[in-house]
């Protein structure tokens, strides 16, 4: 009797596993019914008015992918050196103040399964739920129009007149399409002056078809633009004053010695001869 114990021992332990599988089990429930409607998330969408770089993109690249000019991309981003964008470095396209959010997906129609507890009671049980996918889709509200330019003239920086930046005379003047500022003639060496007083947010050549170029802040909303210099006379981040002498004129990058001049209100070229001073 002795000998046949183990047996009789792993028989039994045996039976007893076998009834607890036979009697226990886990409720089971097909939810891919309930899950069908439910459609891929999809990655958020990139803000209008902003650009993220990618590998092998330049800045010039970029603005004429967007339609805008080097100058302009340089002011809006305070770049110091346009050639060391990197990659995954987000960039503003549009002018500061334009509508940058995002664009508004629509809900989905999808439903979402809650899951049921093991126990299944009536009671204390909890359905199936079904309900919409991220609410209700924003609202977005319409952008107010731009109102007209006041009828007595645009006013220059923080108040005071813009002076004209060169004594030459005007070679060719502003036209949306072909020409954003003027181009006012001279020699080179002839002084080019701050047409108003502020902040030099680029200093430099780095941007093809502008030659030496200089990039003046002037407040939130102005920006003046000197292009094909012979000799900067200011570095990045100086201040300069109403007048000063910023640069010799040249011919770098142009068929004659000239400025090319141009000021900038929230990024968008405007004509400079409803700014400056008749003469």
């Amino acid at each position: 009797m002795h000998k046949q114990s183990p047996y009789i021992v792993l028989l039994l332990v045996a039976g007893l596993m076998a009834g607890c599988a036979s009697k226990v089990t886990a409720p089971v429930r097909d939810v891919a019914d309930g899950m069908a409607g439910v459609p891929a998330t999809s990655a958020p969408s990139q803000p209008s008015g902003v650009h993220t770089v990618r590998p092998g993109e330049t800045l010039l690249g970029i603005a004429r992918q967007y339609g805008v000019t080097l100058p302009e991309l340089v002011a809006w981003n305070g770049l110091t050196d346009p050639n060391q964008i990197q990659v995954g470095e987000t960039l503003r396209v549009a002018p500061p103040g334009a509508a940058t959010g995002s664009i508004a997906e629509p809900a989905p129609s999808g439903a979402v399964a809650v899951p049921v507890p093991l126990n299944g009671a009536d009671s204390g049980s909890v359905p199936l739920k079904q309900e919409p996918i991220g609410g209700r889709a924003p609202i977005v509200a319409p952008a107010a129009p731009a109102e007209p330019p006041a009828a007595s003239g645009p006013a220059a920086p923080a108040g005071g007149q813009w002076l004209w930046p060169a004594a030459g005379a005007v070679l060719a003047g502003f036209s949306e399409a072909s020409n954003k500022g003027l181009d006012i003639g001279g020699r080179v060496g002839d002084p080019v002056r701050a047409a108003a007083a502020g902040k030099v947010v680029y200093a430099g050549s780095g941007l093809r078809g502008y030659g030496k170029l200089i990039v003046i802040k002037h407040d939130q909303e102005y920006n003046s633009v000197y292009a094909h210099n012979d000799k900067l006379l200011v570095k990045e981040d100086e201040q300069v004053a109403q007048g000063q002498k910023i640069a010799e004129l040249g011919s770098t990058e142009s068929d004659r010695p000239k400025l090319h001049f141009e000021i900038r209100k929230q990024g968008k070229a405007i004509d400079p001869m409803r700014y400056l001073p008749a003469r």
